[in-house]
């Protein structure tokens, strides 16, 4: 079998073999926008160049416009060295991976090449499109069964389902990186597919040493793009997990996507329109990034039927705490719900500090279990009714036996304030948080119906 799938790798390496070395010249070169000059009816967008300056040094380039008779191109490597009049080779085809299992346990980086010292990757037989497109809608399956995340707030109030997208929208240091490890240690998806865009590079091992650890490590592949690579690597990186998830899907997997983070692959696609000539539009993001966006994410979710399904939680940066800035806003649009993360949570110490009151699952209160739907009810509302009441509280306005709603709410703030609480190491099951909940709601009132 295995002899059998090498011939294969080695016949899809024969076929991607040019015949015909075709090649134009570099004419010009402003910042990081190179012009080439040549045989530009040979090459369209996203075409690949390899700049060669002669000296053994060559530099990887995609075309992403053209003016005049040139053709523009942004670069996927350094472009120290190159000068006027290289040689610009068109190289074959589309850009592409060839995944296959054995890329389990293993970190990459945005093209697909090895970063973690192990060796190189064994190519699968099949070659895959970093720009495929997602699978009809019409053959699509429907969202499966719920998928233990591991996080009590998560699993009892924004139950997430099988083949869901859900977006995760935090300001800076509120603990979105944290929540993030913590639904990739203890999710029970079949494999994991993490996509690190725009990541700081000390972060990187933190995340594959303390937070995924080694049992977490084997079922996943790591797609690493760090903030100081070009904004086509950043871009590419987002493609690669998704391509990498779509793989695993097609075998009848259960994948679990997760990517950190959507708002610095709009940046990088922000950076490609800008240099490509794009006119800016809200707060300075090219028509562009609102174009590749939902065709990302529409390529995650179920497959079609006997496939698997890709589960897809994308982490968004919202520009200064404004949960309404173009990027969020854009994203929760495409998704299937989105879990909100607070500064002013985060500040009194309650960790993951998810405001499950501004978080909405679009499968619930469906996904939920039918005999904790009134629970997760009543909890919300006692939390809602607080909400309303906390400045009252807090400054003893409010005189207890004025309202018995709000008399429960007080009573059991602290109690659900400790559920939601819960540590980077800890994990709770679906089951076992719905259990805890009830004891908290339902056990203090018996079987009273709300007020």
């Amino acid at each position: 079998m295995a002899s059998g799938e090498s011939m294969q790798a080695l016949a899809a390496d024969i076929d991607s073999i040019d015949e015909v070395e075709l090649f134009g010249r570099v004419a010009a070169l402003q910042g990081l926008l190179v012009e080439i000059a040549g045989p530009v009816r040979q090459m369209r967008v996203g075409s690949r160049l390899r700049i060669e300056d002669g000296a053994r040094h060559s530099a990887r380039c995609e075309v992403v416009g053209f003016r005049g008779e040139r053709a523009i191109a942004l670069p996927l490597d350094p472009l120290e060295g190159v000068r006027m009049g290289c040689r610009a080779v068109i190289e074959a085809g589309d850009a592409t991976i060839r995944p296959s299992n054995s890329w389990l346990g293993r970190v990459v980086d945005g093209r697909g090449s090895p970063i973690d010292g192990k060796g190189p990757l064994a190519q699968g037989a099949v070659t895959c499109h970093l720009r495929a497109k997602p699978p009809a809608a019409h053959s699509r399956q429907r969202v499966g069964s719920p998928i233990d995340l591991g996080v009590r707030a998560l699993n009892t109030f924004t139950t997430c389902c099988r083949g869901q997208r859900m977006g995760i929208f935090a300001g800076s240091g509120v603990g979105k990186s944290v929540l993030f490890s913590m639904i990739a240690r203890n999710t029970d998806a079949d494999v994991a597919v993490i996509g690190l865009i725009g990541e700081r590079g000390r972060e990187v091992q933190e995340f594959l040493q303390d937070d995924l650890g080694e049992d977490g490590l084997e079922r996943a592949v790591v797609v690493v793009a760090t903030s100081d690579e070009p904004a086509l690597v950043r871009r590419q990186a987002a493609l690669t997990a998704m391509t990498l998830a779509e793989y695993f899907r097609d075998q009848g997997r259960n994948v679990l996507l997760m990517m950190d983070s959507l708002t610095r692959f709009a940046m990088a696609q922000r950076e490609i329109g800008l240099a490509s000539g794009e006119p800016p539009t809200a707060k300075g993001y090219t028509p562009t990034v609102f174009t590749e966006l939902p065709r990302l994410l529409e390529r995650a979710g179920p497959g079609v039927e006997e496939a698997g399904m890709i589960t897809g939680l994308f982490t968004v940066l919202v520009d200064g705490d404004d949960h309404n800035e173009p990027v969020a806003d854009a994203v929760r649009s495409i998704v299937d719900g989105h879990i909100v993360m607070e500064r002013a949570i985060a500040e009194r110490g309650r960790y993951p500090a998810v405001n499950v009151l501004k978080s909405v699952s679009r499968t619930m209160p469906e996904a939920a279990a039918p005999e904790y739907r009134e629970t997760i009810a009543r909890a919300r509302a006692l939390l809602a009714t607080y909400g309303d009441m906390e400045e009252l509280i807090r400054l003893g306005a409010y005189r207890k036996g004025s309202d018995p709603l709000v008399d429960e709410a007080i009573a059991l703030n602290a109690p659900l304030e400790d559920f939601l609480k819960q540590s980077k190491t800890e994990s709770t099951t679906i089951e076992e948080g719905y259990r805890a909940l009830a004891a908290i709601v339902d056990g203090a009132r018996g079987d009273e119906p709300v007020e």
